[in-house]
């Protein structure tokens, strides 16, 4: 039987790739290469967050 936890089904949310330093231009873009990494990052925070608000619920009502 599987449920809420099984990572096929609902698979922790991995982090985003960190551009290299080397990836920026330097040119003062507007958002620039860290600034969008940080907005993914963000996302990725809220999205672990929630993913572990289910694996505790699963884990709970499965006992």
């Amino acid at each position: 039987m599987t449920n809420a936890t099984d990572s096929s089904i609902d698979p922790m949310p991995q982090p985003p790739e960190a551009p290299d330093i080397n990836d920026c231009c330097g040119n003062g873009c507007d958002p620039c290469i860290f600034d969008r990494h940080d907005m993914a990052m963000d996302e990725y925070r809220q999205a672990l967050r929630a993913w572990q608000a289910r694996q505790q619920t699963a884990s709970g009502s499965a006992g």
